[in-house]
């Protein structure tokens, strides 16, 4: 890694994505270890979550740690106390943050003051540890990732721009189909563009989401409201109509493409009904994988694949 924190997929190498996601395999066929006992891990989290907050204290508890949850009431990033402070005196406390915040601002700050690593557990840029488990999931599927092509259908939100870094990262081909207005950002797709002269990787944006599947090997998507946009739920409803994942459109993937998608879902919305039931769904899988890969992450941060324990490498 480049430095101590985990923010943005930026934040990694290639040779990192391929290193935590043969960790990530060991530790998932290994089950509790013991590498992380005597640490502590502190969760602030500004939005709410399931598979977030259960898949960190989950994984902390395997690796013989254990985490501290610190909900926004209780800790008011930037208004109850200031988030340099916050940084400041769990630093004394904890030996590891995971921080989900509405603003990615708030992170940078935070890891700038605080001593100990912080890790990007959701902003409003990116979403890193979804990322390298879906990452995690298409390996387990597809044996490779190096020339495969990941279609994204939907809104260029956080998750679009930690699988478009992540994919250009490590060789796979990314497609995104998105209305105008809403694609990802051109700071991210420049990034992910040099990643990809690099890596051999092509990125594809268009507007019309038959294009963009056609001949894909994973199909992904997304909600088109996320949280802190509910005040623009109908418009984003009328203008994301034509979007949706249905049979219709995974058809024209390739026949073994897989579909995901990192929930929570509206069923009905961005996916169309009983398709996330069906056996190109690996969408629990990848809620599972969250687990595995943040144990690998974890341990990276803080030392534990040092322990003879471990025998990867």
């Amino acid at each position: 890694m480049k430095g101590k924190d985990l923010l943005s997929i930026s934040d990694l190498e290639s040779e990192d994505i391929s290193s935590l996601i043969s960790d990530a395999v060991e530790m998932k066929a290994q089950g509790q270890l013991s590498a992380l006992s005597g640490k502590t891990l502190a969760l602030i989290f500004e939005k709410p979550s399931l598979r977030t907050r259960v898949s960190f204290e989950v994984a902390m508890r395997q690796l013989g740690g254990q985490t501290v949850y610190l909900s926004s009431a209780e800790v008011g990033l930037g208004e109850r106390e200031s988030v340099p402070d916050i940084a400041r005196v769990l630093s004394r406390y904890v030996d590891v943050i995971a921080a989900r915040t509405f603003s990615q601002q708030t992170l940078e700050v935070l890891a700038g003051y605080a001593e100990v690593p912080v890790i990007n557990a959701l902003s409003d840029l990116e979403h890193p540890c979804q990322a390298l488990a879906d990452l995690l999931t298409i390996y387990e599927k597809k044996g490779e990732l190096e020339g495969l092509t990941l279609a994204f259908i939907g809104d260029g939100n956080n998750v679009a721009h930690s699988l478009l870094l992540a994919a250009s990262l490590t060789g796979m081909n990314f497609r995104i189909a998105s209305p105008s207005g809403y694609r990802v950002q051109e700071r991210i797709l420049h990034l992910a563009q040099g990643y990809a002269l690099a890596s051999g990787a092509e990125i594809f944006c268009a507007e019309e989401p038959r294009l963009a599947v056609s001949g894909a090997d994973v199909v992904y998507t997304d909600v088109w409201t996320s949280m802190g946009q509910e005040a623009e739920a109908d418009q984003r409803r009328r203008v994301f109509t034509s979007y949706q994942v249905n049979s219709e459109l995974l058809s024209l993937a390739k026949g073994d493409a897989i579909l995901m998608h990192p929930l929570p879902a509206h069923r009905g919305e961005e996916v169309a009904e009983g398709i996330l039931d069906s056996p190109k769904s690996v969408v629990f899988d990848q809620a599972e994988n969250r687990m595995h890969l943040q144990k690998a992450l974890l341990a990276r941060m803080l030392g534990g694949l040092e322990i003879p324990l471990f025998g990867l490498r």
